[in-house]
């Protein structure tokens, strides 16, 4: 990078792509993010779902600091550790951060009948016309960790020159959908796609999810996250299956097209998401330069816990990246 961050060093216990994985959840991580104020906001979408966020302000907010959309992961939701951390760091630097929680994820399971997906570009672009002009006035970025990065990067090819985000970076995207879930389905990865699987199928069932009576059938009935990706995601999404959703929704396809300065983070020992879909990338491919890659030979998924410090590398590297990209 050019900013002003070391490279990525992995610290002890925390060595290799799983114990770094793990490390996101089994380091503590803040209980309040005082002296920050929390409130819940409610964004109804034209299709009647409401998603709920949770804005969080700064105890000494500074002028002119944009806000910061932070999207989740698979499994996920404003309570993750990562955007409970990276909150609590953006509200040190004086931003307002609003932590998003996908249609039918966390506590938007309640007031969603629908599931996000890999391919919930479309309510991202919805929700951030949705937001208030007293929070967008300084201008609008946003981070995205795992499947959220891969929803966001998707958005902004999408979007191209006409989002309103001045900028943007991902975290460990999935941006080979396929190549991700069977990686998760391979023998070494039995408990990452117990624990996934387990996840998304109990979301998907949970109280106040829509659901037909055929589609809860046959969601009970999957075994494999591949399974529930073809009987439900697909064609609740559009979607002749799971290799078609995969094809159409990867966020590698959008990858060219993308406009705004974009940080896309990923380490190369990532037991989730492989790491060839980056290594392999043509980076060129996007004409306007938009894209800064960022890849580590270690990490994990969005793990980064490394020598300087209780921060995660990851969000010192975002931060710079946002801090370096905005002008003035």
């Amino acid at each position: 990078m050019r900013a002003a961050v070391k490279s990525f060093t992995q610290r002890f216990p925390w060595w290799g792509g799983d114990l770094q994985t793990l490390a996101t959840v089994l380091i503590d991580v803040p209980s309040s993010l005082a002296p920050g104020t929390s409130e819940r906001l409610h964004l109804t979408l034209g299709d009647g779902d409401t998603m709920l966020a949770m804005l969080d302000r700064p105890a000494i907010p500074h002028a002119g600091k944009p806000l910061v959309l932070l999207i989740h992961g698979v499994p996920g939701s404003e309570t993750s550790p990562y955007m409970l951390r990276m909150s609590g760091y953006l509200l040190d630097k004086g931003h307002p951060v609003l932590r998003l929680n996908m249609r039918g994820a966390g506590p938007s399971r309640a007031t969603c009948g629908g599931q996000y997906s890999a391919a919930s570009s479309r309510d991202l672009a919805e929700l951030i016309g949705l937001l208030p002009a007293e929070l967008t006035a300084a201008g609008v970025l946003a981070v995205g960790y795992s499947v959220g990065g891969a929803i966001l990067l998707k958005y902004l090819g999408e979007e191209g020159a006409r989002t309103p985000l001045r900028a943007a970076a991902s975290v460990s995207a999935p941006i080979d959908l396929r190549g991700t879930c069977f990686t998760l389905l391979r023998r070494r990865n039995f408990l990452y796609h117990r624990y996934v699987f387990g996840a998304v199928t109990r979301e998907a069932l949970a109280e106040g999810a829509v659901l037909t009576a055929d589609e809860r059938r046959k969601i009970e009935a999957c075994r494999t996250l591949y399974e529930f990706d073809d009987v439900f995601t697909a064609p609740r999404n559009g979607f002749a299956g799971a290799d078609d959703y995969y094809f159409q929704s990867s966020a590698v396809n959008f990858l060219p097209t993308i406009r705004i300065p974009t940080l896309v983070l990923a380490s190369l020992d990532d037991p989730w998401v492989p790491g060839g879909a980056y290594a392999g990338h043509h980076w060129g491919s996007n004409t306007s330069q938009s894209l800064r890659p960022v890849l580590t030979a270690h990490g994990g998924h969005v793990g980064f816990h490394g020598v300087d410090g209780y921060k995660p590398w990851s969000d010192l590297a975002v931060m710079a990246f946002l801090d370096e990209a905005l002008p003035g």
